[in-house]
């Protein structure tokens, strides 16, 4: 277990540290000032004001922000300013906190806040954006999360050995670590799904929790945000790949078919490595992503038509995709972790092996 503990604070710190936000801002045109922008900014908001925005609303739980929100709307906010920090070339390393652009009101010397993004108004000055922001938050407390609940089992199996009837958290989690490892891994990569185990176990529960943890109203959506899937994507294809055997790089370098057709198959079986990957990465991001913004748009529709006689259809439907996106939220991390293993087990399959079971099972 302590290995296996290591490789998942191995992991999460490293997808802490390639999800953090890193944008560069280009500089702007000149020509627009930061008073006209913040005029014009105050004038639309006087517009709107008295009516809610349901697609200023939506963008605001689906996107990343430098504010935890909590509820509430103008002066009656009720939010948390997270840490920025930012990196300039003409000013170096630079902390301050979120509030100094109140809400996206107001500049901060030559920057402001488009959300999600902190930009500069000095056309000399380039900078990357490495704030805190919420989903850098969330990812952090899942993490905590996860060390917590699986040390925690881990020093009760140590202490009470694996024999004894599991209690507690033990016994909720002790079935889906099972099902993981006998039903997935061994199932789809064979005798070496041991090494296996640890990754596909943190991918599995890292997904699930968050994806929990993004229905909550106030919650982050960290698994609808494509950096944090881009992550895992990469992670699965590095591990894919370092673990190909002789066979699984021959099929792509060598595909069996005949050699004049080897200038269209190895082009395309060199792009399938790739391909593979990216739809895990879009699979997970799009479901999630649009989960959230049907069940925004449905409670909409009570301020969009503006009478409470829709309201009744408004809220039975959005039980209904809420109850629909608990399932979601649980088979987004099995399939995430599924095909993962089918991955992983299609490129260090012993095909020898195999044959001689195929064989034998002929026999019988």
């Amino acid at each position: 277990m302590s290995k296996r503990t290591l490789f998942l604070t191995v992991f999460l710190i490293l997808s802490g540290l390639f999800s953090v936000k890193i944008s560069a801002s280009e500089p702007i045109e000149p020509e627009v000032s930061v008073s006209d922008s913040l005029k014009s900014g105050a004038k639309h908001h006087e517009a709107k004001e008295g009516k809610i925005d349901m697609t200023k609303l939506a963008f605001e739980h689906i996107l990343d922000s430098h504010y935890w929100h909590f509820w509430g709307e103008g002066e009656s906010t009720v939010a948390v300013a997270l840490p920025c920090i930012v990196y300039s070339n003409t000013k170096g390393l630079q902390f301050f906190s979120a509030s100094v652009f109140h809400h996206g009101h107001e500049a901060y010397g030559d920057y402001s806040l488009e959300e999600p993004n902190i930009i500069s108004n000095n056309p000399e000055e380039k900078i990357y954006d490495l704030s805190i922001t919420k989903n850098v938050v969330q990812l952090l407390l899942s993490t905590g999360l996860l060390l917590w609940i699986f040390t925690s089992i881990a020093k009760a199996y140590k202490s009470t050995g694996v024999t004894s009837a599991p209690t507690g958290k033990q016994s909720f989690f002790e079935p889906l670590i099972t099902f993981v490892r006998d039903d997935i891994a061994k199932t789809n990569i064979g005798s070496k799904s041991d090494k296996f185990v640890p990754y596909l176990l943190t991918v599995f529960f890292l997904i699930l929790i968050n994806n929990v943890l993004g229905m909550i109203p106030f919650g982050a959506n960290l698994t609808g945000n494509i950096a944090f899937t881009l992550v895992l994507s990469v992670f699965t294809l590095i591990l894919t790949n370092v673990n190909g055997n002789a066979h699984y790089w021959k099929h792509i370098l060598l595909p069996p078919v005949p050699k004049a057709l080897y200038i269209m198959m190895i082009p395309l079986e060199i792009i399938g490595i790739f391909t593979k990957p990216f739809a895990l990465m879009i699979r997970l991001f799009a479901n999630m992503t649009a989960g959230h913004m049907i069940v925004i748009s449905l409670i909409g529709l009570i301020f969009m038509f503006e009478t409470l006689w829709i309201s009744p259809v408004s809220i039975a439907f959005t039980l209904f995709i809420d109850i629909l996106e608990c399932l979601v939220a649980i088979l987004q991390a099995y399939i995430f972790t599924l095909l993962t293993s089918l991955f992983i087990g299609s490129a260090c399959a012993d095909h020898h092996e195999e044959g001689h079971e195929g064989e034998a099972h002929e026999a019988h």
